[in-house]
């Protein structure tokens, strides 16, 4: 089986959710049930995949069914049905990696920390130039780059949100912002350089309970001209800016008389596809995002 890494960078407010739920927010986005870490759900991922390109494509033919598999929907042109075979693509859930908090000084940050990046080098395991690990501490202090110049600093201080943290130059943190930014087109690298800031464990905790962005939407009745009854909520995305990490992973081709190797299972996935739209909220700005994948050197 070969995997591909991949960055899923959000251009715009990200909610990819759970439905309704009892509590202040109405409608929260997915987390992991046993640590709360925000993440893209592997079905969304891989259904906004097939989506697009089907859409690219024109219509679902023998390799894209090979690739996706068949549904019960959309019968393939050989009348295949979702109980003849299985898509040989397999779409991970998308972990959160660095979350945008504001910054006294620089705007914003990049922020991340021990336990997120020991899951990304978990995941990007086998792609070229993977940075060490950063091994866990205690805050209140954070780890910035040494080169290029952090842009978060102040006096020897990182001010994220109302958190005031000691600034620790750092030579891991540089590396790892190089790393990811040389996924990124050229001409955008400068927005990002250093903005990572690693924050303790339990301090990111607290900024992903706390750091996303929440949207209180109405309903106006045609009618009335006033807000609809019951049609107040609130709704909490992940904001622009947001990186998250996941892994695509292939077999060969499960399609009978489809010959395709796991890499060309990966690239037909990705191919074309650098943009995508995630959630049915486009027409206001929502869900808009980018893939940038990494290369794996051999299988996993």
């Amino acid at each position: 089986m070969k995997t591909r890494p991949y960055l899923l960078h959000a251009l715009s407010p990200l909610h990819v959710g759970t439905g309704q739920a009892v509590d202040v927010i109405d409608l929260p986005i997915a987390r992991m049930r046993s640590t709360g870490v925000p993440l893209v759900p592997g079905s969304a991922i891989k259904g906004v995949l097939r989506e697009g390109q089907r859409r690219r494509r024109g219509d679902e033919g023998a390799a894209f069914l090979a690739i996706f598999g068949p549904s019960r929907a959309v019968k393939g042109p050989e009348g295949d049905t979702d109980l003849d075979h299985a898509g040989a693509l397999v779409a991970s859930d998308a972990r959160l990696f660095a979350l945008p908090v504001r910054s006294f000084r620089g705007t914003f940050a990049l922020v991340t920390s021990p336990l997120l990046v020991q899951w990304a080098r978990r995941d990007l395991e086998g792609v070229a130039g993977l940075p060490g690990p950063i091994e866990p501490f205690e805050g209140p202090r954070a780890l910035v780059s040494r080169e290029p110049k952090p842009k978060n600093v102040h006096q020897d201080k990182v001010y994220l949100e109302d958190l005031d943290l000691e600034a620790k130059p750092d030579e891991r943190v540089a590396q790892w912002s190089r790393f990811l930014l040389a996924h990124f087109p050229q001409a955008e690298r400068s927005m990002y350089e250093g903005r990572l800031v690693v924050v303790d464990d339990d301090t990111m905790t607290f900024l992903w309970e706390t750091a996303t962005q929440l949207d209180t939407r109405i309903r106006i009745d045609p009618a009335t001209g006033t807000v609809a009854d019951g049609a107040l909520w609130t709704e909490e995305s992940l904001p622009p800016e947001t990186w998250l990490l996941g892994v695509l992973a292939a077999d060969r081709s499960f399609k009978k008389g489809v010959d395709m190797s796991a890499e060309a299972v990966l690239d037909g996935a990705l191919e074309g596809l650098e943009y995508v739209q995630f959630g049915g909220k486009a027409t206001i700005g929502r869900g808009q995002c980018r893939i940038l994948p990494f290369q794996v050197q051999g299988g996993r």
